[in-house]
């Protein structure tokens, strides 16, 4: 068996420093002992786990976090719709594909300036927007995320942190309540909602199953098995900067402190994905999702510098997916790759044409926002020219995604 890479020591750790210094005797206000905190903490994920699994916690009843977040799809949807539908009725159209839950762990908090580079130790340099969790980073903590699809009108489609708690109490969870937050937390819907929220949180932080890096790639950086030749290929396609220059967002190398890769810069970035025009709220030509700085993120509303950004996501996992981008408009890993090296060489394949013939480059963007659209390789290139991937390199890269799949099982 692979050992415990440090960062998920620490994040064990780290986890359970925060219960620690958070949890205090509801009736005495004084400090857990290290055994209560680690009962509590077992107690916690117990209920998250079943918490996650529970469509009774959403107004339809038939919606629970797994719905979307299945854990054969590495906690990602199971279907290639580019949203999934929720609400009371389950006819409410989401904005956004779901992003897989997996490895999150090591997502640094939202920030505008990053200057840590973690390979090239260069703090002179500022990487702009960085970190947070959702597609737009606008929280950064676990539980702050699980509150977003409890609460939304698309999602779960509840109408406030009462509603949820009266859910929780409803589903037969109390004693799970009072065990953790004590005899009078059931009296409080603050506390019910927060537990609940607190739980799904400390689920997500079991690396066995949210990042337990068990792919192929990590038995091959263990020394436990070898790329295929073609695999081989994609990955040195994948990180050569003249050809995918994949790497240069989703980095393949393990940290300078051995760390394994992440396959994530964690950045926000504008790269011009065409408009979905299956997401509903898209039938309206005035209506944009622009990520950082609107609608569901509202702090940058306005910053037009910020239009367009959408956090990289990571790599891991990602041949499971079926719909690829923040809005869900590709449907296959392979597609995925080639819109990278054909956006500029070959708009007409994903854009549609203007009323002059013209191609309407960037179409899910108001004019504003198409001047942060990222230009970097292989976004280099001009109409006409060649892209920076053949379709068989094509073909070598996304044999080498195939190597970041959870589950491999080395041969002895």
């Amino acid at each position: 068996m692979q050992s415990k890479p440090r960062t998920r020591q620490w994040v064990g750790i780290c986890a359970a420093a925060s219960l620690l210094l958070m949890m205090t005797s509801v009736h005495t206000g004084q400090a857990l002992s290290r055994a209560d905190v680690r009962l509590k903490t077992q107690a916690l994920y117990a209920l998250g786990k079943t918490l996650f699994f529970d469509p009774s916690l959403s107004a339809s009843s038939k919606m629970a976090c797994s719905s979307c977040h299945d854990p054969s799809h590495a906690f990602g949807p199971n279907n290639d719709l580019a949203v999934q539908l929720g609400g009371g009725d389950l006819h409410q159209a989401g904005l956004r594909a779901v992003p897989s839950l997996k490895y999150l762990q090591v997502v640094p908090p939202f920030t505008e300036h990053f200057f840590e580079s973690e390979d090239e130790a260069d703090e002179s340099i500022d990487n702009g927007p960085t970190g947070g969790l959702t597609w737009d980073g606008r929280v950064d903590r676990g539980w702050e995320q699980a509150r977003i699809p409890l609460l939304s009108d698309f999602e779960m489609g509840n109408k406030g942190e009462a509603e949820v708690a009266g859910r929780v109490l409803a589903a037969g969870y109390a004693k799970a309540i009072t065990d953790i937050a004590g005899s009078k937390a059931v009296d409080d819907p603050a506390i019910v909602f927060r537990t609940s929220v607190k739980a799904l949180e400390v689920f997500q932080q079991d690396y066995r199953t949210f990042y337990p890096y068990s792919s192929k790639y990590d038995a091959v950086l263990a020394g436990k098995a070898q790329l295929t030749p073609q695999e081989a290929r994609g990955l040195d396609l994948f990180n050569a900067a003249e050809k995918g220059n994949c790497a240069s967002c989703h980095v393949s190398q393990r940290g300078n402190d051995g760390t394994p890769p992440q396959f994530t810069d964690y950045g926000l970035i504008a790269i011009g994905v065409p408009r979905n025009r299956d997401i509903p709220a898209n039938k309206d030509p005035a209506f944009y999702d622009l990520g950082l700085c609107g609608p569901l993120r509202t702090d940058f509303i306005g910053r037009e510098d910020y239009c367009g950004l959408f956090r990289t996501p990571t790599l891991r996992n990602v041949a499971l997916r079926k719909t690829f981008f923040h809005n869900g408009d590709v449907h296959s890993l392979r597609d995925a790759v080639r819109f990278y090296v054909e956006r500029e060489t070959h708009p007409e394949r994903w854009y549609p044409r203007k009323p002059d013939g013209s191609v309407d480059k960037y179409d899910d963007l108001p004019e504003a926002a198409k001047a942060n659209i990222n230009t970097d390789p292989p976004f280099d290139r001009k109409a006409g020219d060649e892209p920076a991937l053949s379709p068989a390199e094509i073909d070598d890269v996304v044999s080498f995604l195939g190597t970041l799949t959870d589950g491999y099982e080395p041969l002895e």
